[in-house]
């Protein structure tokens, strides 16, 4: 008995944590995959899948020039809804918060296809914070059918907004897979870039710190900030080296490398391929980001981590005390950031492994639960 699954992501955040989700189910006799790349982030995409020898079984291609969220949700469901029709999965898979996990769930919902969210229970209970990942994250889990939250909180905010129990399997988030995987691979295969590289230029003697930012809600006066607060630190500690891989959205690119550009010890570089992100990762000294999945990367390397918004939908990570919200204030980020680096004891208080997010075999219990609930609903669907 074989099982039609359809996994959709277009981002690389997406692609990083479906990827070892990915490689199980194609190892499963019971599972055909077929994976569907919206194309959203295609150059980091491609990066991820090759670092993970994975290849995509169709690309919708939908993005265009300045592109609005409404275009591309009316590309999406467009392209999705043949997807759906040609393929009639068994079910859809879609992760987390993306405005392509929210139309890939709908297009399914309306075509009455069963839907399984990866890293669903995500909340901030603010619909403008993270804007606008926390209304995708709630409205796909109203419509559905399977939910794997990667932790105990994430499960109880599902229940309070009346998620039947049955529906729900804490599994771990899959993003710890992927992290421990490719640092074990790196360490292993001795790794390191390439001559040609902009990172060989970094001096292993001096600390360095790693930066990233792309969250819309920061577009305009939050990058402003978050840009002149680096251009103080990098003044303030010229041997310490900052580390920024800017995102490609023309307005992180205009913000960063208009305060930040020309400055010797900030290292502003192009998105890297997971592998030389797990690498810089794995030798910084603290991090910056407003990203999702570095907040549970971080702490499972034993980082620092300063996070660049108000809010956090990963509650979880705040208690081990290694990571600390400092929004985009600049005395703030300045502040925090200088303790870091000027306070052995509170530095050593931060630096400690704290890993809410799972033990690394997430991917294997969402499969199995995967596998159990398809026999279900199809004998179920039989027996009607």
């Amino acid at each position: 008995m074989s099982f039609k699954v359809t996994m959709v992501f277009g981002t690389r955040p997406e692609a990083i944590k479906m990827a070892p989700l990915a490689r199980v189910l194609r190892q499963r006799d019971d599972i055909d995959l077929h994976i569907c790349s919206t194309g959203q982030h295609r150059e980091m995409l491609q990066q991820v899948l090759d670092s993970f020898e994975l290849e995509v079984d169709e690309d919708l291609d939908v993005m265009t020039q300045g592109q609005t969220l409404n275009g591309l949700s009316e590309q999406l469901m467009n392209k999705l809804d043949a997807s759906y029709a040609r393929r009639r999965p068994d079910i859809v898979l879609v992760h987390g918060d993306t405005t392509t996990s929210f139309i890939a769930a709908l297009t399914a919902f309306h075509l009455q296809i069963p839907i399984a969210h990866v890293e669903a229970g995500l909340r901030t209970g603010d619909l403008k914070a993270p804007w606008p990942e926390e209304a995708n994250r709630s409205l796909t889990a109203v419509i559905a059918d399977l939910h794997f939250p990667p932790t105990k909180k994430s499960r109880d905010n599902l229940l309070h907004e009346n998620i039947s129990i049955d529906k729900i399997e804490v599994t771990g988030n899959t993003v710890i897979d992927a992290l421990l995987w490719m640092r074990q691979h790196l360490h292993d295969t001795d790794w390191h870039p390439a001559a040609d590289s902009p990172l060989a230029v970094l001096d292993s003697d001096k600390r360095m710190v790693l930066i990233t930012g792309h969250r819309r809600e920061n577009f305009g006066k939050g990058f402003e900030r978050i840009c002149l607060a680096l251009a103080e630190l990098a003044e303030a500690y010229p041997d310490v080296q900052f580390v920024y891989p800017v995102h490609l959205n023309p307005q992180v690119q205009n913000a960063v490398y208009g305060l930040l550009a020309g400055r010797p010890n900030i290292h502003l570089i192009a998105p890297q391929d997971y592998q030389h992100f797990v690498w810089l990762m794995d030798r910084a000294y603290l991090i910056l980001t407003d990203s999702g999945g570095i907040q549970e990367e971080a702490p499972a390397l034993g980082k620092p981590l300063l996070v660049l918004r108000k809010v956090t939908e990963r509650p979880s990570v705040l208690e081990g005390g290694t990571v600390l919200l400092v929004g985009t204030l600049q005395h703030r980020i300045v502040e925090e950031t200088r303790r870091l680096l000027d306070d052995p004891e509170h530095y050593a208080d931060m630096s400690r492994v704290h890993s809410p997010f799972g033990d690394g075999h997430a991917s294997e219990r969402i499969a199995e639960r995967l596998s159990l609930w398809l026999v279900e609903h199809r004998q179920g669907g039989a027996a009607e």
